[in-house]
């Protein structure tokens, strides 16, 4: 298992919160995520998610930069691509379901 650093904010912050863990693992992908926060603070769960994964894409594009030297616009360009490819054509389906709770 090849776990990643928690990033040094996370550890300082008291109040940090795990919104999403992906592995690949058994030839497929494993999330765990945390659904509820947003919804159960007052705001739409959903729109909320997005402007996450917004930010996250955004982090990825940056780090291809610095790691790769491709230009972020170019990257995130790609990304969208092919999220939206996937999402209209699946490669593999998704399984498994949600549990509540921590642990």
């Amino acid at each position: 298992m090849k776990p990643l650093v928690v990033p040094p904010a996370a550890q300082r912050d008291e109040k940090a919160v795990q919104m999403l863990s992906a592995w690949i693992a058994e030839r497929g992908q494993h999330c765990a995520i945390n659904i509820g926060l947003w919804q159960d603070n007052g705001r739409n769960e959903a729109p909320a998610w997005g402007i996450f994964l917004a930010d996250t894409i955004r982090h990825i594009a940056n780090a291809l930069e610095e790691r790769y030297g491709q230009p972020a616009p170019d990257s995130i360009s790609a990304i969208l691509a092919s999220l939206h490819n996937e999402l209209g054509d699946p490669t593999s389906t998704v399984q498994g379901g949600f549990r509540h709770g921590h642990g």
